[in-house]
């Protein structure tokens, strides 16, 4: 079955933004309570910063994301750099789980280093099938190392 590149680009982003969803699931409810009680560093953005910049992100995700699925499916290297896409994804989804569910900053931090070496590890392997797809992935590797920076900064402080 053929899938239309609109209705990729739309699953693409879609299940990108959903990884981000299920993250929120977790830190909703720990943001006005054990996040707000938290030592902070002096570089940690305001709370509103966080939602726009993540949709953002995610949405460059899919994008990216849609840009190596339209190459073509049956491309092993395709299929090889979309399971790459899953793992760094799944792992970006679970960080808030850590994080915030778990409140466990310390263990966050570990999870958080796996997942920027997934993210250079799919920017990588992005690059050898469409260099637009990995530059896409820039601002989130950025975002991610500032991320790590916050993250181990409130477990120092804490």
């Amino acid at each position: 079955m053929r899938i239309p590149s609109a209705l990729k680009l739309v699953i693409a982003v879609a299940l990108s933004e959903f990884a981000g969803i299920i993250g929120s699931l977790f830190t909703v409810n720990a943001i006005p309570t054990w996040y707000a009680a938290l030592e902070k560093p002096a570089l940690n953005p305001p709370g509103w910063v966080f939602g726009p910049a993540w949709t953002t992100l995610y949405a460059l995700m899919g994008i990216a994301a849609f840009l190596i699925w339209r190459m073509g499916w049956e491309r092993k290297e395709v299929k090889m750099a979309l399971g790459v896409f899953g793992i760094q994804l799944f792992l970006n989804a679970i960080w808030s789980i850590i994080f915030f569910g778990f409140q466990s900053p310390g263990w966050a931090l570990v999870e958080i280093v796996s997942l920027w070496l997934a993210i250079v590890w799919t920017i990588i392997v992005f690059y050898k099938i469409s260099k637009p797809a990995a530059y896409l992935l820039v601002p989130y590797i950025l975002w991610v190392s500032f991320a790590a920076y916050l993250n181990y900064a409130i477990w120092i402080l804490n």
